[in-house]
């Protein structure tokens, strides 16, 4: 399937830049207020004597030694240092309170969230205390909430619940500290939300909603509390793509199962006229073959046409056989998949396939 001409891959992509950025924390920092690095060495000297300069010193200066202040506390920790809670928040606190007599609400705003991504529940109670805000925003409109439903913090979520955190808040692109915990498989944040009345249909950027999110993951736990609470399996995301097609995509089986058993046409026509055996045919690059070829035969059973054509004139066989899926191909073969069809350019199958060994199979009489 041409990844030119497809779209599926992009947010779970994006979900995984955002995982790696969420826990390569020192990083993190600088981002929340656009800087992307902080001019300062770890071992620098003059740092604390710059806190005490004169009030003529400009507002961007003080926010960098700031920003320069959590990044030495965070890169001068050991590995056994973060390994436990008290140590990995200890040097973060110790420069909050550095700072304090002449912090600003952006920087009591900017150590909140690294508190809350670091799990540092103290510090985070300090500064809730102190007059930090639960509906403090970062750069992308994420609240606090959303910070710690994403890093997996159960702990910090029931901190910022009971503090008043608005649980439906939205970051600029929509998504809420639902969305992220069913991104993350975040099971009992996912059932904390839930329970405290998180709205499940609220979606997250390019409309996907939570249970898409928790279908393309492939959690069962998540997904079926979604349904329970009246999450809208049927509802497509901004480019026509509902749950099902996520789960055909990632090749949770368990999951269509689920969705077929709801009445779901099996033959259904999303964008690009692709069906969920064209999904299920070429799926996502990290999904192990043994487990798409499961999803295919149980869409198989199910009544899926077998030759049905996209948009561009293609089948199922034709799309697993550019993707270079020989175990895939061999079944839609065994199941009566036709060879011979053309695409809208003149193109078999076989012309397609880049594997000589499933060409021959292919053009075999």
């Amino acid at each position: 399937m041409s990844k030119a001409d497809l779209n599926r891959r992009t947010w779970a992509q994006a979900a995984g830049r955002r995982r790696s950025a969420a826990s390569n924390f020192p990083s993190e920092i600088p981002l929340l207020l656009g800087i992307r690095q902080p001019p300062c060495h770890p071992h620098g000297t003059g740092i604390l004597q710059r806190i005490n300069a004169p009030k003529g010193e400009t507002a961007l200066y003080r926010h960098l030694v700031f920003l320069c202040l959590i990044a030495v506390a965070l890169l001068s920790e050991t590995p056994v240092a973060r390994a436990a809670e008290s140590e990995r928040c200890q040097p973060l606190s110790r420069r909050f309170e550095i700072a304090k007599p002449q912090i600003t609400a952006t920087e009591v705003s900017l150590t909140l969230f690294s508190a809350v991504d670091g799990n540092c529940i103290d510090l985070v109670t300090k500064l809730l205390d102190q007059g930090a805000s639960v509906d403090a925003r970062d750069r992308l409109g994420a609240r606090p909430l959303s910070h710690a439903a994403r890093s997996g913090h159960l702990q910090m979520v029931d901190l910022l619940l009971a503090r008043g955190a608005p649980i439906n808040a939205r970051n600029l692109v929509g998504a809420t500290a639902l969305y992220f915990a069913a991104e993350g498989s975040h099971i009992l944040i996912a059932q904390r939300l839930i329970e405290r009345d998180a709205d499940v249909n609220l979606t997250g950027r390019s409309g996907i909603s939570p249970i898409a999110a928790a279908a393309y993951a492939g959690n069962d736990v998540i997904f079926d509390a979604l349904l329970a609470h009246g999450a809208d399996e049927r509802a497509p995301d901004d480019t026509g793509k509902p749950p099902i097609v996520y789960a055909a995509a990632g090749a949770r089986f368990d999951i269509v199962k689920r969705l077929l058993a709801r009445n779901i046409d099996v033959n259904a026509r999303y964008r690009n006229d692709l069906t969920l055996l064209m999904w299920s045919s070429g799926p996502d690059e990290l999904v192990p073959e043994a487990q798409a070829i499961k999803v295919v035969s149980c869409l198989l059973d199910a009544g899926a046409h077998i030759d049905d054509r996209d948009d561009r004139g293609r089948t199922a066989l034709m799309i697993a056989a550019e993707g270079g899926h020989a175990e895939i191909a061999s079944l839609l073969l065994a199941r009566g998949a036709d060879p011979s069809l053309k695409d809208k350019t003149g193109k078999r199958a076989a012309d397609l396939t880049v594997l000589s060994s499933l060409r021959e199979r292919l053009t075999a009489p």
